[in-house]
């Protein structure tokens, strides 16, 4: 109600000036022939007037109302140059600080939550650098007065900030307006005094803070580089430290564009995900997922029977696919792709110099003009006590460990409820293990919505897995052969025994040993990087795990590019690493795929949405395949077929996904998706049946009652 109160008085304010002329007062010609007026009533009365002039300035721009140019020049024709400017400088600010204050009070909450998804970018950019943009903008009088006023009340810049960066923004063009003001006489228009010569001046004056702020960088740099001696050659474009996806692909593309590039690898080509992630454990769960289909093969109308297998030859065949897939990433098709590769251990001695311990023996030295850092993560193992004695096994240890067992671990007690621990979990009680998952969280895959993680879960129990939530970890013993965990809920320990212990509680970045800290390469649980991927060197940039924020093999990848684009070619253009579409999978059966918001993201940030849900029991290709656990769940704006966010649970969900990725990432809204043909009978019918679930909610029930009255009249 006062929002509304506020509103209503505006507009009467609004209505007022304009029912009794008093626009026609605040034009060229007003002004010139009520000037003699207000001379005398200035020499009679100047401390009213001066007042009356203050508050009538501050009430026109406060309510963007037109004449706040004819006051300026008015300014300079009654008070002078100095005595007009200082009026018109506080008032015109107060003013516009006023429109600020109205516009952020009566309008920001709505907007930001109706566009806040669109208007993220922005709001980072003015949270950083607002004041900065609000000069340059008050220096350029191309651009509306009223309009910055009302535009930077949407946004998140200090109301004092605001104030401070307005006076002094419009000064400038504040002196030119009531200097004009004192030769009255002679203007004929304003165009007069915003002559193109002038107009260009102050363009020009706009530009500058963009000149300076190239120039600031520049001494910033050279401030940061100064106890360094910069080469005067360089034996490379571009050095890549890290040969996983975003080593790889920086690479790649340096090669791509003609470049001299050297790739360095410690270890194995590839990075984790061929070696120890992505590719491994999806060979494992496709094996334990037959081997379910087998217990469970009656759904097919075929005999269920308990599956026999060999585990070595189940683990031989997970390491033959990784040697399928090696070559993809391998020295040899680098080095043919233009990529000098160099097995070796590096480290960064200067900002352009980095030092090898060469995997055949020796040291190497070569210099670059830029470095790409894309040293990945490893897993986190947590300061258990007591879990040195026992022993463990991670990610990037149980390919080849597990390799050498007969059988799969009877007793596996798996530490973590995130994707990597569930993902495992399931597979190997699917393949005969005895599984115990442990997760101090209160749910397992806890960054989706709750009715995601109580289907997995459901699932994953009925798969065997034992799932402990809420539960602490809180020492392991060993006594002769037998190890034990011991956890703890709600002060109560329990022991669980187990014959092994993987730990899946997470990945950390690979900082030390790189030279970083000799350098002052700022680093909290990743490399600290800006917009443009760049650590504390301009020269240096970090992608992949060890840059953040999403540790995905695909958004590694997309980092690459801009830090491999932005390190040749940013002398002429920079590009901003772009994260407003992510999507991701967790490959636990039913699948989990999502991109955008889910409901408990939208609820945590306070952004309205409407909600649609369509369920695979509903698919025929679904039921043809016994398969109907899950759902196709889409966020959009509400009233609008805009997408915000999808969550897919169910087979080939990770497939399916990649239809809403296109439509978020080029604007497109479930309309499209409903007007699209798609295959029958398959399983992305499910998107097109999910839009359509959304034009159900938003049927024109009104223009419906009409044209049912239309076929009722032609039917006589």
């Amino acid at each position: 109600m006062k929002k509304i109160g506020l509103l209503v008085l505006i507009a009467a304010l609004a209505v007022g000036f304009f029912h009794f002329n008093l626009h026609q007062l605040l034009t060229l010609d007003g002004l010139k022939s009520g000037l003699g007026q207000f001379e005398e009533l200035r020499t009679e009365s100047p401390v009213l007037v001066t007042g009356g002039f203050l508050a009538l300035y501050i009430a026109v721009t406060a309510l963007s109302l037109p004449g706040a140019a004819i006051m300026t020049l008015a300014a300079g024709a009654l008070f002078g140059v100095v005595m007009g400017t200082v009026i018109v400088s506080f008032a015109s600010t107060i003013g516009a600080t006023l429109a600020f204050l109205v516009s952020r009070y009566l309008l920001r909450d709505s907007i930001q939550a109706r566009f806040g998804d669109r208007l993220k970018t922005f709001n980072e950019g003015i949270e950083r650098e607002g004041a900065f943009y609000l000069f340059t903008l008050r220096l350029v009088p191309v651009f509306p007065f009223f309009l910055i006023n009302l535009v930077m009340g949407l946004t998140t810049i200090r109301a004092f900030t605001f104030f401070w960066v307005s006076q002094l923004g419009m000064l400038v063009g504040t002196v030119v307006f009531v200097n004009a003001g004192t030769q009255l006489g002679q203007i004929e228009s304003l165009s007069g005094i915003l002559s193109p010569a002038l107009l260009l001046s102050f363009v020009l004056l706009g530009v500058f803070p963009l000149v300076a702020k190239k120039i600031l960088d520049i001494i910033k740099a050279r401030r940061v580089y100064a106890k360094f001696t910069k080469p005067k050659s360089f034996d490379r474009n571009l050095i890549v430290i890290g040969a996983g996806a975003g080593g790889l692909v920086s690479s790649y593309i340096a090669a791509a564009v003609k470049a001299k590039v050297t790739l360095i690898e410690a270890h194995k080509m590839g990075g984790d995900c061929l070696n120890y992630g992505c590719v491994p454990s999806k060979a494992i769960i496709k094996s334990a997922k037959i081997a379910k289909q087998i217990r469970t093969a009656e759904k097919y109308g075929l005999e269920s029977s308990e599956p026999t297998f060999s585990f070595k030859k189940v683990m031989a065949r997970v390491h033959d696919v990784v040697s399928k897939v090696e070559p993809h990433d391998s020295v040899e098709r680098y080095t043919k792709l233009g990529v000098d590769v160099v097995q070796g251990y590096a480290k960064l001695i200067d900002p352009w110099t980095v030092e090898i311990q060469l995997a055949e023996g020796g040291t190497k030295r070569m210099t670059a003009r830029s470095i790409v850092l894309a040293t990945g993560a490893r897993p986190f193992v947590p300061d258990l006590p007591g879990l040195d004695e026992t022993g463990y096994y991670t990610s990037d240890t149980l390919w080849e460990e597990f390799a050498k067992f007969d059988a799969p671990p009877k007793r596996l007690v798996v530490l973590g409820g995130g994707p990597i621990g569930s993902e495992l979990a399931q597979s190997f009680a699917r393949l005969g293990s005895n599984v115990t998952q442990v997760e101090r969280g209160s749910r397992i895959m806890a960054r989706e919505d709750e009715e995601v993680s109580k289907l997995v879960q459901n699932s994953m129990r009925s798969d065997g897995v034992n799932i402990l939530t809420s539960h602490n970890a809180i020492r392991c013993e060993k006594e002769g052969d037998v190890k034990r965990l011991i956890v703890e809920k709600d002060g109560v320990e329990s022991v669980i025994e187990f014959d092994a212990l993987l730990c899946a509680v997470g990945r950390q970045a690979r900082l030390e040993g790189y030279g970083l800290e000799n350098l002052g390469i700022e680093t909290q649980r990743t490399i600290t990087t800006n917009d443009y991927l760049e650590t504390l060197f301009p020269n240096i940039f970090a992608v992949g795990d060890v840059a953040g924020p999403y540790q995905f093999t695909h958004v590694a990848a997309h980092q690459a590019w801009y830090a491999a684009v932005n390190a040749l070619f940013g002398t002429f253009k920079k590009f901003r690493a772009d994260y407003r579409v992510i999507p991701w999978a967790t490959f636990v059966d039913p699948e989990v795929a999502r991109v955008g918001l889910s409901e408990q993201d939208a609820k945590e940030q306070g952004i309205a949405y409407e909600m649609v849900r369509y369920g695979l029991d509903d698919l025929d290709r679904a039921i043809a395949e016994s398969a109907t656990d899950g759902f196709v769940k889409v966020l959009t704006v509400p009233g609008k077929d805009k997408i915000l966010g999808v969550t897919i649970v169910g087979d080939h969900s990770g497939d399916l996904l990649a239809e809403f990725v296109l439509a978020m990432k080029h604007g497109l809204g479930l309309n499209k998706i409903l007007g699209t043909i798609h295959t029958y009978p398959t399983w992305a019918e499910s998107n097109k049946y999910a839009a359509g679930e959304w034009k159900r909610a938003h049927t024109p029930e009104r223009i419906l009652a009409w044209v049912e009255k239309y076929h009722t009249w032609r039917r006589g």
